[in-house]
């Protein structure tokens, strides 16, 4: 990953792109739109030095040094079945896997290119067995790609070095056509790296021919999603680390790590874990607001995935089987975005889902700001009816809760509406 999100363009803090208010976006939106929850997967050479995919960065790693480690990495472990059956399990609709990172190291077959897989200990083309394993199995499928490569020396210092700066270019386009062309259907192109060091970000586009490059992509693939960062907007964005939602009808998912935010590839000591209640709470804050969480994993270097990414996941796979409804192709909510004490609201048509993160153990709870009748309410974990009482214009009193919560993490009460929920009008003074 880059050391920074992208940057919010002025266009997206005005509203939506142009791109967005078409049918044509729209329809290609949509299974993403659907599916709210996707598997990030960060893996390479680096996962032997186990510090990390920066590791070669910081620690300034001679480009010879760094390179002798594609003899070292031949994955025994690793079993492509497995993977997409754990982002199955975990309730992923769609995987997002690391082609190449800002090493330059390709997990495919490029002709363009000796640092790659299956040129060096390996022999495999790991995106080949990956996609085909996903397509299997009907999971989605998106090809992370960097931009950047540190080992020529336009990376550096693009101006110093304008030959360097153009073997770059050429190779990423050269490699984008490879992963377009020769790997089958791709869902999501996701870019990443796109800014040489001393590079601003408006001269981005300009230096990889990005406006060019992504048309040959489309004319490839004319229905895939493509991110925010190779210097245009195109069609989804991503915050890193960050719930930041978009405008209404656009794009977006938070991409996130399970670890602390140095954690995308493999780290073997890192203590800072997420736990799975915040994963979850993550995933509806995404969900509320009409965007994804892309939860990535960073593999140990025999291709296995370490007990604390795979029981988190499926802790999560367990709480979507029951309350994966309120999740898929959520609406935004326009009540109690942050303001309800218990929770978070999701909405999709006359639906409400109340997550009570924090539950209450006087057997009620209150809900806010609904100027909606609620036809029915009921707790969608058990299945148990509830007592609508209206205290107020804007305060709702639902009675009959158990004392203990139905789910120990996120207990969901689903609402059903007269109509589409509306938030009531509040003024600020209560008595």
């Amino acid at each position: 990953m880059s050391l920074a999100s992208h940057p919010r363009t002025k266009q997206h803090d005005q509203g939506i792109t142009k791109m967005a208010n078409t049918v044509e976006y729209k329809e290609r939106l949509k299974w993403f739109h659907e599916a709210r929850f996707g598997l990030f997967i960060h893996w390479g050479l680096y996962s032997i030095p186990a510090r990390g995919e920066w590791v070669q960065f910081y620690e300034r790693i001679p480009h010879e040094e760094y390179s002798r480690l594609a003899w070292q990495f031949n994955p025994c472990k690793f079993d492509a079945t497995a993977w997409v059956n754990l982002a199955k399990e975990a309730g992923a609709k769609y995987i997002v896997f690391t082609t190449r990172h800002h090493d330059g190291f390709c997990l495919f077959d490029s002709q363009v290119s000796d640092f790659t897989s299956v040129k060096t200990a390996a022999k495999r083309d790991f995106v080949a067995e990956l996609a085909q394993a996903a397509r299997e199995a009907g999971t989605k499928v998106g090809f992370y790609y960097s931009l950047m490569d540190w080992r020529f020396p336009a990376f550096h210092n693009y101006r110093a070095y304008p030959q360097s700066a153009k073997d770059m270019v050429r190779q990423a386009h050269d490699q984008v056509m490879e992963l377009m062309t020769n790997y089958g259907k791709v869902d999501v192109l996701w870019y990443d790296g796109a800014s040489p060091q001393g590079m601003e970000w408006r001269d981005v586009s300009e230096f990889w021919g990005s406006k060019e490059l992504n048309a040959k992509v489309r004319k490839l693939q004319p229905h895939i999603l493509i991110n925010n960062r190779s210097g245009e907007d195109e069609d989804i964005d991503t915050p890193e680390n960050a719930i930041e939602a978009s405008a209404s009808g656009r794009g977006w998912e938070t991409c996130m790590t399970m670890g602390d935010n140095w954690g995308w590839g493999y780290i073997a000591n890192n203590p800072n874990m997420k736990p799975v209640p915040q994963l979850i709470q993550c995933l509806v804050m995404t969900a509320m607001q009409e965007g994804n969480l892309l939860l990535n994993i960073g593999p140990k270097p025999d291709g296995s995935i370490r007990r604390e990414e795979r029981d988190r996941l499926k802790a999560i796979g367990e709480w979507m089987a029951v309350h994966e409804e309120s999740i898929r192709g959520s609406e935004r909510c326009p009540f109690g975005m942050w303001k309800w004490m218990p929770g978070a609201y999701t909405a999709k048509g006359n639906v409400v889902y109340a997550h009570v993160f924090r539950w209450p153990i006087q057997g009620e709870i209150i809900l806010l700001d609904i100027a909606n009748k609620i036809e029915k309410a009921f707790i969608l974990t058990t299945g148990q009816e509830l007592e609508v009482e209206y205290l107020s214009e804007y305060r709702i009193r639902l009675k009959g809760l158990p004392r203990r919560p139905p789910h120990p993490y996120d207990t969901v009460i689903k609402l059903i509406l007269d109509g589409k929920p509306r938030a009531c009008e509040y003024t600020g003074i209560w008595s």
